[in-house]
């Protein structure tokens, strides 16, 4: 650590709390099961999407892919292509504007563009993986597009490629970073310790590359207007992201691009980057000079966006002789690009979850010739807690140990690796009342039997942490009582708008239908990107800090008014309630804002204003945690797997609204699912080519795969945080997978360190 770093951090530590936010305990909006605001749009098909605007004279693009992994262009032929039917234009290298670099996402905030490569767009005849798009065909429709890319034939001249992750993994190297993180910590001599040991474990867990399959391909719509002003319809996560990454690819200025996606498809961190195909839509529609759709197929997701990175991770821990930790490694090497910077942080949850005498943990990251990896479902956490929580119960069942005993005696009092204060921590809590729902009982392995199927049981823990970004958010509140809130959020199926809603509602103290909330376009307030579950928070910061503005203008008003209720109070003496301030002592004493306003002769108050730095995530650790509790059947005959009982048991401080909340982490289980019985994509490592880019041999689970999933959570506040509530959109991925390969173990006898679980693994 840098003198700089530590002088900063013993600054943070030493600075004061802030006050708790004075809604955590309130229970009027906050806390209610409401409906989904947007819910209607969406089932009656009102809501628009990305690729369902309609633009006057718009035409319809469509991508060619290479099929090398690394190489040159030697010959393009076109002509095919050029004279089939409804074709406007093919751009290739040969034929492009010649455009700037563009500049990869930072997560310390401070790059001004958020590409997922900094490959210079059709620059040159250069090819760096196989799937990268070559020609973007123009045409008058879709499927004329979409035909005329087939007919274009191309020669090339093959370059060695690095391929293989296994065959590689001697040149990983660490990275200087991690997600800001130091890629290695070393506390004590853990080797020796774990030597040592009374009990002790020791193994390998692989997780293969995994895809993004949204139920929204990516998709794009880019148009100039007569002034010069770029319209972008982009499915993002981010929509400052795609200003101010397309602004810098065109030489244009930030406030020149307006990105619109009010709705988006599933995200899941695919969307978290601005991806070629929105940067090759923009190239057309200035190339041609007209609107331009992009609509990447099924198959064009699998070429150019990337997933999940292969790994391989070590993960030993040693016991004393009643289980208390004494060493825990936790290492090993994920796959990246050399045009992308993301080392995917499987080590993070281990820094934080259990107490042990002494630590290493360390990654590696590998370059390889292919598509750049990404955000994808809890990034590193969900493999990472796959590792940790599968090896933890190996060693309970090695030490013939409840695994739900051994996680609390090993439940540690600060955080072990940063020596730092929870904000909140209610682990133990979590699992106590998720085995009292899930009725859980310690058994041997192969215990348990139904005629041909080994029934058994599993659990993991659940980690994500807690991520703030400042937020800017504009409110303008109106002498007839209605309130309007303005920021660049993000609606990707999560309840932004529903739980921001409920927040404003009860921050003014006014009933719901009278606020509006306006998100989803780059030319309002800037808000955080949709991602690493920040964005509930984040945004329900701005709109504290932008109401504290407004409220105070309103009691300005007010007190100037000798004849106000208000007149001899002070700001700090009053309170948003009923419509209007009203006294603390006093609920007799106050005034409607309608009153303040038309006793002042204004039509309305409006501010704007930036939430302060996450200081507190600096000076706490700040993470939500879980308990996750399985039951499968395995047949013993053909080896399937049948998930049949699950209980996710939460510990994310306050939930804002139970309904939306459930979704959420009902969502992720799911997702963990696939994880751990069905998704994985198959990689040729000859060639580079991904041989399984839909969903027909890309399988995720359907109904008949997922079981009645209860969900229940602690609803305790965290003091430190905006509402007292925490991200949960990423959590319930996490531990998933562990529990249902342990769940797998007990049923079965069998260790699975290797996902996924499919048939041959289990015969």
């Amino acid at each position: 650590m840098s003198i700089i770093s530590k002088i900063m951090e013993t600054v943070v530590q030493a600075m004061p709390d802030k006050k708790p936010d004075r809604l955590i305990h309130q229970k009027k909006y906050i806390g209610q099961a409401i409906n989904r605001v947007d819910g209607q749009l969406k089932v009656t098909g009102e809501a628009k999407f990305s690729a369902e605007y309609e633009l006057d004279n718009i035409c319809y693009a469509a991508l060619a892919y290479s099929s090398i992994a690394k190489g040159k262009i030697k010959k393009l032929n076109l002509s095919a292509a050029q004279n089939a039917e409804g074709v406007i234009t093919i751009i290739t290298h040969e034929n492009s504007l010649k455009l700037n670099k563009p500049v990869l996402f930072d997560p310390s905030g401070r790059s001004r563009g958020s590409a997922a490569m900094d490959i210079d767009i059709l620059k040159d005849e250069n090819i760096y993986w196989n799937g990268q798009p070559i020609a973007i065909v123009v045409a008058d429709t879709q499927e004329q597009a979409e035909h005329a890319a087939t007919l274009i034939a191309v020669e090339y001249k093959e370059g060695k490629s690095t391929l293989s992750f296994d065959a590689n993994k001697s040149k990983a190297k660490t990275p200087s970073k991690v997600m800001m993180e130091p890629a290695e910590i070393k506390i004590g001599d853990a080797e020796k310790e774990l030597k040592h040991a009374a009990h002790s474990t020791d193994n390998f867990y692989h997780t293969p590359r995994y895809n993004h399959n949204a139920i929204e391909p990516h998709a794009t719509i880019a148009a100039f207007k007569e002034d010069g002003r770029l319209v972008v319809f982009d499915s993002t996560q981010g929509l400052y992201g795609v200003t101010r990454t397309v602004a810098g690819v065109f030489s244009m200025k930030p406030d020149e691009v307006q990105a619109v996606a009010p709705f988006v498809g599933g995200g899941f961190g695919g969307k978290g980057s601005v991806w070629f195909n929105t940067m090759l839509c923009v190239l057309a529609a200035k190339q041609t000079g007209r609107p331009v759709k992009l609509n990447l197929s099924r198959e064009g997701v699998f070429r150019i966006i990337g997933g999940c990175t292969p790994s391989e991770q070590r993960v030993a821990i040693g016991a004393d002789e009643n289980g208390k930790f004494v060493s825990i490694v936790h290492s090993g090497i994920t796959a990246t690009t050399e045009h992308n910077n993301f080392p995917e942080q499987f080590s993070f949850p281990i820094r934080h979850l259990y107490a042990s005498k002494s630590f290493y943990i360390g990654q590696k990251a590998l370059n390889l010739d292919t598509v750049a990896n990404t955000f994808m479902r809890a990034p590193g956490e969900s493999i990472g807690t796959f590792a940790i929580e599968s090896a933890i119960d190996e060693l309970a069942y090695k030490m013939n140990m409840d695994p739900v005993e051994l996680r609390r005696i090993n439940e540690p009092a600060k955080d072990p690796t940063k020596e730092t204060e929870f904000s909140s921590r209610h682990l133990i809590e979590a699992y106590q009342r998720g085995a009292k729902k899930f009725r859980w009982k310690h058994l041997p392995p192969k215990s348990q039997r139904d005629g041909e199927w080994l029934i058994g049981q599993g659990i993991a823990t659940a980690f994500y942490p807690v991520y703030r970004f400042p937020a800017t958010v504009k409110i303008s509140l109106f002498a007839d009582g209605t309130a309007i809130v303005k920021a660049a959020a993000h609606e990707m199926g999560m309840g932004t708008a529903t739980v921001q809603l409920q927040h404003s509602a009860d921050r003014f103290g006014l009933p719901i239908e009278k606020v509006s909330f306006q998100y989803g376009n780059s030319d309002l307030p800037e808000a955080s990107f949709a991602g690493g579950s920040n964005q509930t928070v984040s945004v329900a910061a701005g709109i504290s800090s932008a109401a504290e503005k407004v409220l105070e203008e309103f009691f300005k008003l007010a007190s100037k008014n000798k004849n106000s209720p208000l007149h001899n109070l002070k700001f700090e003496d009053v309170e948003a309630k009923n419509g209007g301030l009203f006294s603390k002592n006093d609920s007799t004493k106050g005034e409607t804002y309608i009153d303040i306003l038309k006793e002042a002769g204004k039509g309305f108050i409006e501010a704007e204003a930036t939430s302060d730095m996450p200081l507190e995530i600096q000076k706490y650790s700040m993470g939500s945690q879980g308990a996750q509790f399985c039951e499968v059947r395995v047949n013993e005959v053909t080896g399937e797997v049948r998930v049949i009982r699950w209980v996710g048991s939460f510990d994310t401080g306050r939930i804002l609204n139970p309904k939306t909340a459930t979704s959420q982490f009902r969502g992720g289980i799911v997702m963990g699912i696939g994880m751990a019985l069905t998704e994985e994509t198959f990689f040729d490592e000859r060639n580079g080519r991904i041989m399984n880019p839909s969903l027909a041999e890309y399988h995720v689970p359907v109904n008949a795969d997922v079981p009645n999933i209860e969900i229940i959570y602690n609803d305790i506040p965290d003091e430190h945080t905006p509402l007292g509530a925490h991200g949960i959109g990423e959590i319930g991925i996490t531990g998933t997978a562990a529990a249902i390969a342990n769940a797998i173990f007990n049923a079965t006898g069998k260790r699975i360190r290797s996902l996924p679980v499919t048939l041959d693994k289990l015969l």
